[in-house]
């Protein structure tokens, strides 16, 4: 699975770049500057793995291979779009292009998120212990790793890199491992107290229940802060969209042949996916989501972005994300109607 979903990535990434750049962009777009399609094909790029995996999950497919295969891809999306977000930003900033610039950016990029997995494994032990030395409450523990992924994003934009870069390879790096000298949550507390009277054939069941919530608490206390965040990006994102740009005809037809595109990119992904269905792959690959409209954030705050282009790119991240889980449904019922029955 792990060679495959590096192909569906790369394939995934390349097409929907090149199509948006060098095709569709100058084609639905005529007379805007380079700079503006390399952002436009760097937010068709991006790939929603959270929309995928909630349509997999809801049709009991994530088990899949084609599931597996897709949420490998995604993953690697992600770091691929990152760099490469990373290289457009570094070209639009510098004013100037070349293969040179290109193939340092890159390497800074790789360098940077490479190093950072590497030095965090050494730092995020020691910080954790230290830290726990203070207090071993979950308020430590949230800040450590609030202020690691501060620090990272702070570190990859000294280097020139957006600072989701860092933020990302902060997340790469943090493991629940690193937080073992914090304290348990209390539920984990409570059941390894219940895990001394419980009969023999049941303890199995409640160790994972326990080793579940051990896992996730850095997540659990993590995700009341992103629900708080979440919804103010989505605020100023729709702030940023001026309304009168969703009703000009003219900028609904661009935003549908961008979207057909947008589709289209992803779609071949599945034709390197192997013995697998590749349609299903393929689409999989297609939700552009928070990850698009990120990408369209920076580059509309960079300037290179207009409002008319911004609301091309919010028409096609809405279009790919509503209509992505529909045809995933759509392609699953048909897998299960063809499989034969015994």
């Amino acid at each position: 699975v792990g060679g495959r979903a590096l192909l569906v990535a790369v394939v995934g990434v390349i097409t929907p770049f090149v199509l948006g750049t060098y095709v569709v962009g100058p084609l639905l777009l005529p007379g805007l500057s380079f700079n503006t399609y390399l952002f436009l094909g760097a937010t068709l790029t991006a790939t929603s793995v959270g929309i995928t995996a909630r349509v997999f999950q809801d049709l009991n497919l994530l088990r899949s291979p084609e599931a597996q295969i897709v949420l490998g891809a995604a993953v690697i999306d992600d770091v691929m779009g990152l760099i490469i977000l990373a290289v457009v930003s570094a070209i639009v900033t510098a004013g100037t292009f070349s293969l040179l610039s290109v193939g340092i950016i890159t390497a800074k990029a790789l360098g940077f998120l490479v190093g950072a997995i590497v030095i965090g494994q050494l730092v995020a032990p020691l910080l954790g212990r230290a830290l726990s030395t203070i207090n071993t409450g979950k308020g430590m523990k949230l800040t450590l790793a609030l202020c690691f992924g501060f620090v990272c994003a702070y570190l990859a934009s000294i280097m020139g890199l957006a600072p989701i870069v860092g933020a990302f390879a902060a997340g790469l790096v943090l493991d629940p491992v690193h937080f073992r000298h914090f304290e348990n949550p209390e539920i984990v507390d409570e059941l390894r107290v219940q895990l001394a009277h419980t009969p023999l054939e049941s303890k199995d069941t409640i160790v994972a229940v326990i080793d579940h919530h051990a896992e996730r608490h850095i997540t659990d206390l993590l995700e009341p802060i992103g629900n708080f965040l979440v919804p103010i990006f989505f605020v100023l994102t729709g702030m940023n969209v001026q309304l009168e740009t969703l009703f000009d005809p003219q900028i609904l037809l661009v935003a549908l042949g961008i979207t057909v595109v947008a589709f289209a990119g992803k779609a071949v992904s599945g034709l390197v996916a192997g013995p697998v269905n590749k349609a299903l792959v393929g689409w999989g690959m297609a939700p552009r989501g928070e990850v698009g409209l990120i990408f369209a954030a920076i580059g509309e705050q960079m300037g290179v972005i207009s409002a008319q282009v911004y609301g091309v790119v919010i028409i096609v991240v809405i279009l790919t994300t509503l209509l992505t889980p529909l045809i995933l449904n759509w392609l699953a019922a048909r897998q299960l109607r063809e499989q034969p029955s015994f």
